[in-house]
């Protein structure tokens, strides 16, 4: 990072170095800003910002752990010292708790038999885990003069489509650990925007869709890149952007 960054764009996108977070990251360097890649492991989130700037971004690495707030607050005392303020950030880390597996294999997510301890883990990561990174990053983000936060949610979130019984999620297993961590952060989403609006930070929950990632075992018909689209849009809206809201890219999504 350079010492001169007052009026640079900056973004912080947690989970970056892999799937719609690198594509995130690559897609805010390519309209010229300064991205920070949030990953746990250094050494994977240092590939990716290297393969950033030999792109011709400018990249850096920021080792951050969402679930463990001593990593956080490192990560905000080193954005405050070399950047000194935060224009967007995307709360892109999640973890489902079934690990590399297609949705219709995640068994182990029925609530009947669903293990507590992954529920708690799932959460920790995708709810707990938005709360203390954007907490400890608001102070920077008022530093700008348009500041915004995208939590990446899913679709699967959304209750009205998920007990719609001929809809789009009804021949899945039902979920109770990812989908309804995803729920709740799009309850969160609507509390940070209620409360920062006055202060003109601009709070969305982006839905990607179903993309080709890790996480899905690589079933999902969408690129990152498809995928990042809207959270990157959502990233760098104008003033007359929305706020609170849930949107894919094909538009607002019902709740």
């Amino acid at each position: 990072m350079t010492e001169d960054t007052a009026h640079q764009q900056v973004a912080l996108i947690t989970g970056a170095n892999k799937g719609i977070g690198r594509a995130t990251a690559e897609q805010l360097a390519a309209l010229g800003m300064t991205v920070l890649v949030g990953a746990r492991d250094p050494r994977r989130g240092e590939e990716a910002a290297t393969a950033l700037r030999a792109a011709g971004g400018d990249a850096h690495a920021i080792t951050l752990d969402v679930t463990d707030p001593a990593t956080v607050q490192e990560a905000a005392r080193l954005v405050e010292e070399r950047c000194g303020h935060l224009d967007a950030l995307v709360n892109n880390a999640g973890i489902t708790g079934s690990g590399q597996v297609a949705p219709e294999d995640a068994l182990d997510q029925i609530p009947s038999s669903v293990d507590l301890d992954m529920v708690r883990a799932v959460f920790e990561t995708n709810v707990f885990g938005v709360i203390t990174v954007t907490n400890a990053m608001l102070p920077l983000l008022r530093r700008s003069p348009a500041p915004r936060i995208v939590n990446v949610s899913s679709a699967a979130a959304s209750l009205a489509i998920a007990a719609d019984p001929d809809g789009p999620l009804a021949d899945l297993p039902t979920s109770a650990a990812y989908t309804p961590s995803k729920t709740a952060l799009n309850a969160l989403t609507v509390q940070y925007a209620n409360e920062l609006r006055k202060d003109g930070i601009f709070v969305n929950a982006a839905a990607p869709g179903y993309v080709d990632t890790d996480m899905n075992d690589h079933k999902g018909h969408l690129t990152p890149g498809q995928g990042a689209a809207i959270v990157v849009r959502l990233a760098t809206l104008s003033a007359d952007g929305p706020t609170g809201g849930f949107f894919s890219e094909n538009g607002p999504l019902p709740w």
